[in-house]
């Protein structure tokens, strides 16, 4: 697993062993921001259920300025703060516009003087049907002040997600039972 594109394009990424990180594809990250494209440089991003941190570092790769990343695993948050840590040298900058916090994304306070511009899920696919509902209604009210940011929610294929007061703008990924793919979301 790599950066996909940007200035870090080829840097690995590590992936803690076991079942309790399901990394995003390469194939379906580099399909989300062809996608966002111009909309990444200058960005403030948040990460939630960040695993191995691919979806903020691909960002932080394509220009992005900063971000927050949350993972409750502490073994996948080791190897994200070594992959944080490749991608900035590879870009020559430090680490100061960028934050780790190792709690639950269901339960995280999103909150703080700088809203993101682009919100990343990718929970474990077993609990997104479930969760999804709840963490749109927290964004809902945390994005206020920035109702032009987008939210890239990764679900299986299976899934269909409606929150209220958001619209879908596309649906990437192969559909089918387990396969990976990314909505991304605006507020109606």
């Amino acid at each position: 697993m790599r950066i996909s594109g940007g200035q870090a394009r080829g840097i690995p990424l590590l992936v803690p062993g076991g079942d309790s990180v399901r990394p995003a594809t390469d194939s379906l990250r580099q399909a989300v921001f062809s996608s966002l494209a111009a909309r990444v440089p200058g960005t403030r991003f948040l990460d939630l259920f960040a695993g191995s941190g691919a979806y903020g570092l691909e960002a932080l790769s394509r220009g992005a300025v900063g971000g927050v990343f949350v993972e409750s695993s502490h073994k996948a948050a080791g190897c994200l703060r070594k992959n944080l840590a490749a991608v900035c040298k590879s870009l020559g900058r430090d680490e100061a516009e960028l934050h780790l916090l190792e709690i639950d994304a269901t339960t995280v306070p999103l909150g703080g003087s700088v809203l993101p511009d682009l919100v990343f899920i990718d929970p474990p696919y077993e609990m997104a049907g479930q969760i999804a509902l709840g963490l749109f209604v927290k964004l809902t009210e945390i994005l206020a002040g920035n109702p032009e940011a987008l939210v890239v929610f990764e679900i299986p294929g299976e899934v269909e997600l409606a929150p209220p007061g958001w619209t879908c703008l596309r649906r990437l990924g192969k559909k089918g039972f387990r396969q990976p793919n990314a909505a991304i979301f605006r507020r109606s």
